[in-house]
């Protein structure tokens, strides 16, 4: 392969879309390119997690080289707690510190990213590089019209096993507690991670009120996870895309500024 050929960079976040995006971006250009596989470590993410990187890396043929942040441990929580903050209008630290972060550091230029944007959101793929010209980006699951239910059915045709997280009919496989979801979400979470729903419960202690994610529909005032009301769990809540791309992607619109410092709390932010 040339060396004049820029490398197609695969960021693999142990979901359905991405390995089989991945999978894709291989056949097209491993023989020309120099094809790089890349996961960030969560430690808040299910183990079985791991499981399905290990059989995508066999099934890929290559290994993933996995990324891991030294400072916060790879922990969402610590992120949260030093940063003093779990969300506000400009996304969730998590992704920044845990995950933007390493990419900057890892990331060489002229790379191609290979997004896993499925044929249900090319209106994504197209609001990107019409905001970002200059940004070379390929999307293998639009080009190939894939859906994520045809990604989870190739996933299982390829003899490997969904991830936990989709077999108990969540819609992604993010961290436990996502602070990305919904009420209905977390009500999920509640009942079926007690513990990890209480570790969240108690940094929102720990923070106040400015870390609270959801509103009273009637009084328009924030309510912590421990005063969430008894209701529907809703598993299959769609969340946004949580890989190294996805704030790339989306930077552009949210933010006026390259980088969010930790004062811009929720509170204060509003």
């Amino acid at each position: 392969m040339s060396a004049q050929q820029p490398r197609i960079v695969c960021q693999f976040s142990c979901g359905a879309a991405s390995a089989v995006a991945t999978k894709l971006a291989l056949a097209q250009y491993s023989a020309t390119h120099d094809v790089q596989i890349i996961n960030a470590f969560l430690a808040n993410e299910h183990e079985d997690n791991r499981r399905f990187l290990m059989d995508c890396q066999t099934w890929f043929g290559q290994e993933i080289v996995q990324l891991r942040d030294e400072k916060y441990g790879a922990d969402i929580m610590h992120v949260f707690l030093r940063e003093r903050f779990m969300m506000s209008r400009w996304g969730a630290p998590c992704t920044k510190f845990l995950k933007r972060r390493l990419m900057d550091a890892w990331k060489q230029p002229g790379d191609v990213m290979v997004f896993g944007y499925t044929a249900e959101e090319v209106d994504r793929l197209e609001g990107f590089r019409d905001r970002n010209p200059d940004r070379p980006v390929i999307a293998p699951l639009i080009e190939a019209g894939l859906g994520k239910e045809d990604c989870k059915a190739m996933i299982l045709r390829a003899g490997i096993e969904l991830p936990l997280m989709y077999r108990l009919g969540y819609d992604n496989a993010n961290c436990i507690g996502c602070v990305k979801g919904g009420e209905g979400y977390f009500r999920a979470i509640r009942e079926d991670f007690p513990e990890q729903f209480e570790v969240l419960c108690q940094v929102q202690d720990e923070l106040g009120p400015g870390s609270y994610l959801h509103r009273d529909r009637k009084t328009n005032i924030r309510f912590s996870l421990r005063d969430l009301t008894p209701g529907e769990p809703r598993r299959n809540e769609a969340l946004p895309a949580c890989s190294f791309f996805c704030e790339i992607a989306e930077a552009d619109y949210q933010m006026s500024t390259a980088d969010l410092t930790s004062d811009c709390s929720l509170s204060g932010a509003e």
